[in-house]
């Protein structure tokens, strides 16, 4: 019987945990560059695409070659924004977390597809490698209850603690989105920062910083990364 956290049981307008690492553990992100292609990957697949716009740039006989070209490149590239939510995430060296919520059954599994193929492929070209990038396919588990969507935010923005680094200034989660006035409008952090609204400034950073929570990995047992997966 497969494990729990590779059970996809994929439910509209529901949460949902997705990781995956790199095959054999490798790293999948080696330097700065590689992390701001993935995280531009991501912004071009979950921010809304404007049609009409891209078709008057590709139309008009002003724009120049290169604009022509990057219209239809947009044009033709996948877009996940109405079906897809990225609630959060955290990119480490050889694995990765995001918190979606989809309000398609398939939208999760087309999004996550795109994604990884188009990075693997950049991937493989920049670093001169052939084959999978990654560990398999990727996970990803339901989440059920008001407390585990809660929990799981804290435990993802967490896991840069876990190698030794302040997960307060790491640049590749969404952690600034919930703590600071910041906003990239293709992560949606609202409905987890209305529960934490009615508390108080800063309740959110006081509440993933709280050392002494120690029920929080009961709340969100056989939902995350394990080093079987």
């Amino acid at each position: 019987m497969p494990a729990k956290n590779t059970r996809k049981q994929f439910i509209e307008n529901s949460y949902y945990h997705i990781y995956n690492r790199g095959v054999e553990k490798r790293q999948i992100f080696m330097d700065d560059m590689d992390y701001s292609v993935f995280i531009s990957y991501l912004k071009s697949y979950l921010l809304p695409k404007s049609e009409e716009f891209l078709h008057g740039i590709f139309s008009n006989e002003s724009s120049t070659p290169k604009q022509k070209a990057d219209a239809l490149k947009l044009l033709r590239l996948n877009n996940f924004s109405e079906t897809i939510s990225l609630t959060a995430y955290c990119l480490m060296g050889n694995h990765f977390h995001f918190l979606v919520k989809q309000t398609m059954a398939d939208g999760i599994d087309k999004f996550m597809n795109s994604l990884m193929t188009r990075y693997t492929m950049y991937f493989n070209r920049r670093h001169k490698r052939v084959g999978h990038l990654f560990q398999g396919n990727y996970k990803a588990v339901l989440v059920e209850t008001e407390a585990q969507l809660l929990h799981l935010t804290r435990y993802i923005h967490q896991n840069p603690a876990s190698k030794g680094h302040a997960f307060q200034t790491h640049p590749y989660s969404s952690y600034q989105q919930y703590v600071s006035s910041a906003r990239l409008e293709w992560i949606k952090p609202d409905e987890v920062l209305n529960y934490f609204s009615k508390q108080g400034f800063n309740s959110y950073a006081a509440f993933v910083g709280d050392t002494h929570i120690y029920d929080s990995l009961m709340i969100i047992s056989g939902l995350t990364l394990s080093e079987s997966d």
